[in-house]
């Protein structure tokens, strides 16, 4: 196995995505690994660990998708179904920003994949300010979140893909190896010959593998005998997109006659971050001036 940067030692304790690629096969792979991006995500609420895992693979799942593509936005990964949870979703930015969130009524009691989304669908959304919006919808099947992800690229992109995916405590990870759409061998037996035996390679990874082991030693694990370039890492990050001004906004669109009342009432407006919980205060003077200022603009 190569790599194409030999100076960079990678462990597992940093918030990354790796490429790898084949010398004689249509095949690439990804690993991430998020630590401190999914830590941040589930610390800041009182989740059950089923959820704070589903959540987990919710991040490393946005990463793994927006590694495949170019894009300058955000690309957005959420289920909205009737199971334990109203939403479960996971954003990752052009930039490498995570951030995600599970919503519920009730605290949800289950471990279970279809309990928890219900009858859904999982929705895939590129809001790229270089093109159009693109969104991929495809029904939850397999009783899992790969197994979603697995059909969806089946049936859009018709690229065979496998995914899997481990998270504990402290960590969230997942592996993808999929097939390119170009040909480095123009036999399709040959090709898919190829595919089969990466592929039943890769279903030999246990959680407590890819947990435990660095990226390096990972494939050396599964690939020792394949020819594999592993690329540098990209660097990933928690950050929420919450801001003072955005709340501002969402203010005024509520409208004054609303807003005032609730200055009545309570003295002051706080809007807390659904997010990262960051809580934005306004108080009667700084409400007064937030809807001048949008008197003088609407005039």
């Amino acid at each position: 196995m190569s790599e194409s940067s030999s100076s960079t030692t990678e462990t597992p304790s940093t918030d990354i995505c790796q490429r790898f690629l084949f010398a004689d096969a249509d095949v690439r792979g990804e690993i991430v690994r998020l630590t401190h991006s999914y830590t941040d995500t589930v610390n800041n609420h009182a989740y059950p660990a089923a959820v704070s895992n589903l959540l987990g693979e919710f991040l490393a799942a946005a990463v793994l998708l927006g590694s495949a593509i170019k894009y300058d936005g955000r690309l957005v990964l959420q289920v909205r179904g009737d199971g334990e949870l109203n939403l479960i979703m996971s954003e990752c930015t052009s930039d490498g920003a995570v951030r995600g969130i599970a919503r519920f009524d009730k605290m949800p009691e289950s471990v279970d994949f279809d309990a928890l989304t219900g009858d859904g669908l999982l929705v895939i959304t590129v809001d790229s300010q270089r093109s159009d919006p693109y969104q991929g919808i495809v029904s939850l099947e397999g009783g899992s979140l790969a197994a979603s992800l697995q059909t969806y690229f089946e049936q859009s992109e018709q690229l065979e893909s496998w995914f899997f995916f481990a998270v504990d405590e402290g960590q969230a990870c997942g592996f993808l190896l999929q097939q390119l759409p170009g040909a480095a061998s123009g036999d399709a037996d040959v090709r898919e010959e190829r595919w089969q035996h990466l592929l039943t390679l890769a279903q030999t990874l246990t959680t407590s593998e890819i947990l435990a082991l660095s990226n390096e030693a990972l494939l050396h694990r599964l690939y020792h005998q394949e020819e594999v370039k592993l690329f540098p890492p990209r660097q990933y990050h928690y950050q929420c997109s919450c801001s003072r001004e955005r709340t501002a906004k969402a203010l005024v669109s509520i409208g004054k006659e609303e807003v005032d009342s609730i200055i009545v009432e309570q003295g002051e407006v706080s809007i807390a971050c659904e997010f990262c919980g960051t809580d934005y205060r306004f108080d009667a003077s700084e409400i007064a001036l937030l809807f001048q200022d949008r008197g003088d603009l609407l005039h």
